[in-house]
């Protein structure tokens, strides 16, 4: 495939993400879309910021502020952050906008058209205190399939169990925390996943290679108990994208919006007809990363998110896709992420515990984050950031295996021969012996990369760092260049080649000090190594360069001393 669609779980408006919400779903994603470019690919890579729904309400209200004027400030906030951390969207876009406005209303239209859409009287909590319908996730009590006290009205966090408010046990406004909840009876439109079941099992049981984290998420729902249920897609809420059938009204869903999560991933398809809108491109233009009828049918379609988003994509956006009855572009594979921890904790929005993403553009660069985010993803199972291990992590990787190459090779070179390639001599067995060692590496490299094995992916680069070092160690250019110049200016040749290979391979994990190797090297040739031997062969004899200040500054004791305590406690 040479054309690649990527999405990213879009994150919630309410409040700035910690890392946790970052290595769970845009980071990765970004690694990918930043990858296929390299190769060559033709990429369409997505996100936008998730608008709707009582949390919003909620933030506003709390800032002051009017809904609307809130959430467009906040859009600015995380899309600079994103800018921030380097996150290469090709557009991130607003759930809030026409355009979702409009897809979405068209969705329901054509599932109502299908008989997928029932509405339902229903009886619903509201609560006094408040003095309003409480949405399934602004209820909370204890779960009563696993006991975890902080489940909500629509799921459970700690066991993922789909749950309605009623089932929950002790139940509570998580707006106020008062008890005082009383039912009452309202109408809402019910999405009929239930008729869809066996279409999606098939689907998912055609997906053999995806993570087993997100089949087994999506099974459980298909499985569990009395299967797959319908599911309610409109709220009593003032904020939102109103009910409509297409373009008509709804009658008795007057005053009603669309449920957040109906809403959501249509944005995906939104926000791409957002940048047609903002490049002044036909729909033709977005039509043909999302209607198989229209040329999306050689799109490879990949998203990426936390675990608590799949059961979401694997079976409530498929059956709205699948449900219109029309050739929309169906997820290729979903890559699946488990949680972060954050120093013998949970990173928690709600509590401000952990390190939120603005701020740790604060103190320090975001290579440095990036770098140890995904070498320690938790894809096969959670993962714990410490102060310690990051230190540690930066230290070793970044400032002694890759910063140090790059500045004992260039420094030498200036000092024994000049900022130029040096000219002379020729590769031995241990040269020759290096450039296959780092072909069958590279090669491996990709197949991770491939793969979406991050780890495994920054292991074999690391690996890739490391064999130069070797190498070098074992040259010794400093050495040989007292008996014999030629044979050191060989060496420093091959090793000053190495640089611009590495800023070429590091560039979807660190693209900042890709970008400073490449600058130092002189040189805009950013190409994938295909050839390995002909890759580092790239900077000629005589080309000039440049010595970089240090590319990584290593992390002091007292530094990190001073973050772990400046994060221990809740966020100001």
């Amino acid at each position: 495939m040479n054309r690649v669609l990527i999405t990213s779980a879009i994150p919630y408006i309410n409040g700035i993400k910690h890392l946790g919400n970052l290595v769970g779903s845009q980071l990765p994603a970004d690694l990918y879309a930043r990858y296929n470019r390299g190769r060559g690919r033709e990429v369409m890579f997505i996100c936008a910021t998730d608008e709707h729904g009582t949390p919003a309400e909620l933030a506003a209200a709390k800032a002051g502020k009017p809904v609307a004027e809130f959430c467009a400030e906040m859009h600015a906030v995380q899309s600079e952050i994103a800018d921030g951390f380097r996150l290469s969207f090709d557009n991130f876009g607003r759930s809030s906008s026409a355009r979702n406005h409009k897809l979405t209303q068209h969705f329901a239209g054509k599932l109502a058209e299908n008989g997928l859409i029932e509405e339902v009287s229903e009886k619903q909590v509201y609560s006094n205190a408040d003095g309003r319908f409480l949405p399934d996730r602004y209820i909370e009590g204890e779960c009563p399939n696993c006991g975890y006290d902080g489940a909500r009205g629509d799921q459970c966090e700690n066991c993922t169990k789909q749950l309605d408010p009623t089932d929950l046990i002790n139940p509570r406004s998580a707006i106020s925390g008062s008890t005082d909840l009383e039912v009452r009876e309202t109408k809402h439109l019910y999405l009929r996943q239930s008729k869809l079941k066996d279409k999606l099992d098939q689907w998912i049981d055609t997906k053999t290679d995806w993570p087993v984290l997100t089949t087994s998420i999506a099974k459980k729902w298909l499985h569990d108990g009395d299967g797959l249920q319908d599911r309610g897609i409109t709220r009593d809420l003032d904020w939102g994208v109103p009910v409509k059938k297409g373009d008509e009204d709804w009658p008795g869903m007057e005053g009603k919006v669309f449920y957040v999560w109906f809403d959501a991933p249509i944005e995906y398809i939104a926000a791409t007809a957002e940048l047609a809108d903002k490049l002044g491109e036909p729909d033709a233009f977005w039509h043909r990363w999302w209607r198989t009828d229209k040329g999306a049918d050689d799109v490879r379609y990949v998203q990426f998110m936390g675990k608590d988003n799949v059961p979401f994509h694997t079976l409530s956006f498929p059956a709205t896709i699948m449900g219109s009855g029309e050739p929309w572009k169906l997820v290729d594979y979903i890559k699946s992420f488990n949680y972060l921890n954050y120093d013998g904790g949970q990173f928690s929005t709600s509590k401000g515990r952990g390190v939120f993403m603005d701020q740790a553009l604060s103190i320090l660069p975001a290579d440095y984050w990036r770098w140890w985010l995904l070498s320690h993803a938790p894809e096969n199972s959670d993962s714990e950031f410490t102060w310690e291990n990051f230190q540690a992590s930066v230290n070793k990787d970044l400032a002694d295996v890759l910063g140090n190459f790059v500045s004992r090779v260039t420094k030498f070179c200036r000092s024994k021969f000049s900022e130029a390639v040096p000219e002379g001599g020729s590769y031995g067995d241990l040269e020759n012996a290096l450039i296959a060692d780092l072909t069958a590496k590279v090669r491996a490299y990709e197949a991770h990369m491939e793969a979406m094995d991050i780890r495994k992916a920054a292991q074999e680069l690391r690996g890739i760092w490391v064999a130069g070092n070797e190498y070098l160690q074992t040259a010794a250019p400093w050495t040989t260049f007292k008996t014999d110049p030629d044979q050191a200016a060989a060496q420093i040749r091959l090793a000053l080649n190495l640089i611009r290979l590495y800023a070429v391979l590091s560039a979807p994990f660190i693209p900042d000090a890709a970008d400073t190797m490449l600058k130092a090297m002189n040189t805009e040739d950013d190409s994938w190594p295909d050839d390995v031997p002909a890759a580092l062969g790239a900077l000629p004899a005589g080309h000039s360069f440049s010595v970089p200040e240090n590319v990584f500054a290593k992390i002091s004791d007292e530094d990190r001393e001073s973050w772990q305590e400046r994060f221990a406690g809740t966020r100001d």
